[in-house]
């Protein structure tokens, strides 16, 4: 029954969520938060897991969920559920998309999706944020007279201002991985 649910789950997320992984997490986040399968910070830290290891982002969430929630098999249920919408939505789309590219209602459609994918990845950038930044909740943090202002929020906000300016400066995203996890590690040991 397990698995089922867990097929179940991330299939309706593979099927309703366009645009990637990110555009992903916050269906993904709501689903595994309801059904009690992981906490916010295991959420978390598998995002950066997941940003670190190869692969797609949607499969390497849905593997970590389902291995946490049922094992090898609960992995590859989780696998299959959000890979198989994609699979046969991009078969029939590929079969289909030279005759119906200049239909205005697809165009209209694709208009449509892509600042709601922009908007969803926004929201999953706000919630994770949030999590780091502000592990008590924000309303907590604000009315705390800047007691969240802790040597961990400020390694946090450092490294994602370090990493901004070097994304900007177009450093190959590898080496940015890289950075980011020596500058938590070398953060772990000073905090």
């Amino acid at each position: 029954m397990k698995y089922l649910e867990l097929f179940i789950n991330f299939f309706k997320i593979g099927a309703f969520t366009f645009g990637g992984g990110y555009a992903m997490l916050p269906l993904i986040r709501e689903q595994v938060m309801a059904h009690g399968w992981l906490t916010d910070d295991e959420i978390l830290n598998f995002i950066a897991v997941s940003e670190s290891t190869p692969g797609p982002f949607a499969i390497n969430i849905s593997t970590y969920v389902g291995m946490e929630t049922g094992g090898l098999f609960g992995a590859f249920s989780a696998t299959f559920g959000v890979a198989l919408p994609s699979f046969v939505i991009i078969l029939s789309v590929a079969k289909c998309y030279e005759r119906f590219a200049k239909n205005k209602i697809i165009k209209g459609c694709m208009t449509g999706l892509k600042p709601a994918v922009i908007g969803l990845i926004a929201a999953a950038v706000v919630s994770a944020g949030q999590t780091v930044l502000f592990p008590g909740g924000v309303s907590a943090a604000l009315f705390s007279t800047l007691s969240f202002i802790t040597p961990s929020f400020i390694v946090s906000v450092s490294v994602v201002i370090i990493m901004l300016i070097l994304a900007l400066k177009k450093v190959h995203p590898i080496a940015i991985i890289v950075l980011s996890g020596l500058a938590g590690i070398a953060a772990g040991y000073l905090c």
